[in-house]
């Protein structure tokens, strides 16, 4: 009896392991491998490809402790995060909602290709745009002066708002898109029934459609905060020297100053803190979904 219900669960999984083999050992190649790679390079003294003698100690992980720079560092990324995440949301939600709720036919295929569009190109060209259109001179500039009957100069590159910009524009399609699958789920007839029960359209939106939509956002919010706290291409580049943060450092580390070890550390700390950070706000979002 009991062999019969173990191997009940193993029955059905050994049909689709042709299936699922691929995928699997893809991610162990691709994921795991570096990560175990990076995390031996973490803990030596020197890379062994430089010829140099090495030895393995904690002295990279201690360099964060060690300097307030770090840390400070860190900090500017995760508020850099928590604020890219906010702005997605805050624009991304409503054109979900008008995408599922208000758009039909071919109008909500044209706008679904446009949210979509930032993913078809590379992330350097769309870079590089905002560089043009923010710069001093740039297209934002010479369009607001020939609208407006006086004179200004508007230069935002090389600065924190500019950081904002490229990332969310980046990063909001992934909040789009995750929001309009929860909406898309929601049946239009309970909106019906709650607009008929005398709710006004602010009592629907809080009391029904955003708890309803609340897995979208919650997803969409870990897919861009994640990768936001370890960007480093468009602080780099709109930024400037505003622009430094945790991620640059850690560029720096494996690109410029060629310290693997020390680069190494630091990510496998930010990971760290990311991680701690989802499982501190885990029985929160598991209640809010």
């Amino acid at each position: 009896m009991a062999g019969n219900i173990a191997a009940g669960p193993l029955s059905g999984i050994r049909p689709a392991l042709p299936l699922l083999a691929p995928a699997y050992l893809w991610l162990t190649l691709a994921i795991f491998l570096p990560l175990s790679a990076m995390a031996f390079f973490s803990f030596m003294t020197d890379l062994p490809l430089s010829g140099k003698d090495w030895s393995f100690t904690i002295r990279n992980y201690a360099a964060f402790f060690s300097s307030g720079l770090y840390v400070t560092l860190l900090w500017s990324s995760l508020r850099l995060g928590l604020e890219v995440t906010l702005w997605c949301a805050l624009i991304g939600f409503p054109a979900a909602y008008v995408l599922a709720k208000v758009l039909k036919g071919r109008s909500r295929e044209a706008i679904f290709l446009l949210v979509i569009l930032p993913f078809w190109s590379n992330g350097l060209v769309r870079i590089f745009s905002w560089a043009m259109v923010l710069r001093e001179g740039g297209i934002l500039d010479v369009v607001l002066n020939a609208i407006l009957p006086f004179k200004i100069s508007v230069d935002l590159m090389y600065s924190y708002p500019a950081v904002i910009i490229g990332l969310v524009h980046s990063y909001v399609p992934y909040m789009v898109l995750t929001c309009y699958l929860t909406l898309q789920a929601i049946d239009d007839s309970l909106i019906e029934a709650a607009r008929s029960l005398g709710a006004s359209r602010l009592q629907v939106l809080r009391r029904l459609i955003i708890p309803l939509a609340m897995p979208g956002l919650i997803a969409g919010a870990v897919l861009i905060f994640v990768p936001v706290v370890g960007s480093f291409m468009e602080p780099r580049i709109l930024g400037g020297r505003t622009g430094t943060f945790y991620g640059t450092v850690i560029e720096d580390q494996f690109v410029a100053v060629f310290n693997w070890p020390l680069g190494a550390a630091l990510s496998f700390i930010l990971l760290a803190v990311v991680l701690v950070i989802l499982a501190a706000a885990s029985p929160v979002l598991r209640r809010a979904t």
